[in-house]
């Protein structure tokens, strides 16, 4: 199957409750970022007290959200503290500052940039139009539903307005993936700006982009099946399966023989299991069901 499009070379006031800076836990994330980013932008701030560029990336932080008058809040979290949330997110490195828009991540980066970058991120952020979000989720429902050429016309037409777009980037990508052609889809991911490589869109393309290169070595689903009736707590087999049937789109599937090696063999192959889980979260995304319902499994794993 080929895709019919080419490869292109405001805020309110402050109420209480709703501060435009704030610290968070693990129990008040949901409203203080999830939630409140139904309403305007949210910038998570994931830090530690002994990170050297966080004290450094903060105050700059602080005075962009503050200049950008109340278009966008930031919420700062101590993950020393409050393991919990990073750790699900995938966070290996801080600083590391995810952006929050109706309900989900869409954006980010680590490390301490210059103050001039991150005022132009915010301006980015805020500045989106509701038509172009409206027309990116159009293109995401069409992909979701197999309808890969739609998607892909209108990932286009995003990127052909706004070519820093990485939602639209990210979604491109993915339609390569859909239709096999991997090549076309790193070529795609490569467009990237420099400064952008490391935002949550791109970052879960090219996770999905690894996924797919890993499934064409695990083998087929009926022969690992198969195998693994013979020795039913093999972890490898388990491991090539889990990536055969979330090739396959069976991401409950995948999810339970990655899980099966956790419980079982925590440490195998140096915890690659736990790894494998974090990649696919990274590549469904975080509002995907299958990623809030992974994530819960694990901790309920991890924190026994």
């Amino acid at each position: 199957m080929s895709i019919e499009t080419p490869i292109l070379g405001a805020g309110g006031e402050d109420t209480p409750g709703t501060e435009t800076i704030k610290n968070t836990t693990t129990q008040d994330f949901v409203r203080d970022v999830v939630e409140a980013s139904q309403e305007r932008p949210v910038l998570v701030d994931f830090w530690a007290p002994w990170c050297g560029p966080c004290k450094q990336l903060t105050p700059v932080l602080e005075k962009a959200v503050r200049a950008a008058k109340g278009a966008v809040r930031l919420v700062k979290m101590n993950i020393d503290d409050y393991p919990e949330i990073p750790g699900q997110m995938g966070v290996q490195s801080i600083p590391a500052v995810f952006a929050f828009k109706d309900g989900r991540p869409v954006d980010g980066f680590m490390g301490a940039l210059p103050e001039s970058q991150i005022a132009a991120f915010i301006a980015r952020l805020v500045g989106e139009t509701a038509g172009a979000s409206a027309d990116l989720e159009a293109a995401e429902a069409a992909l979701a539903a197999g309808d890969v050429n739609t998607a892909a016309q209108v990932f286009g037409e995003i990127l052909q307005e706004d070519s820093e777009n990485m939602e639209a980037l990210a979604g491109l990508t993915k339609c390569y993936i859909k239709t096999g052609d991997l090549d076309r889809a790193e070529q795609t991911l490569a467009l990237a700006p420099p400064d952008k490589t490391d935002s949550a869109p791109v970052a879960s393309a090219r996770a999905a982009l690894d996924l797919a290169r890993k499934a064409g070595d695990a083998g087929d689903v009926d022969a690992l099946r198969a195998t693994l009736a013979q020795n039913p707590d093999d972890p490898q087999t388990l491991f090539d399966l889990a990536l055969a049937l979330n090739a396959s789109g069976d991401r409950t599937g995948a999810l339970d023989a990655l899980l099966a090696i956790v419980a079982k063999n925590r440490t195998w192959n140096d915890d690659a299991a736990r790894k494998q889980l974090v990649q696919f979260f990274e590549a469904w995304g975080a509002t995907d069901p299958a990623t809030a319902s992974g994530r819960q499994r694990l901790s309920s794993l991890l924190f026994a």
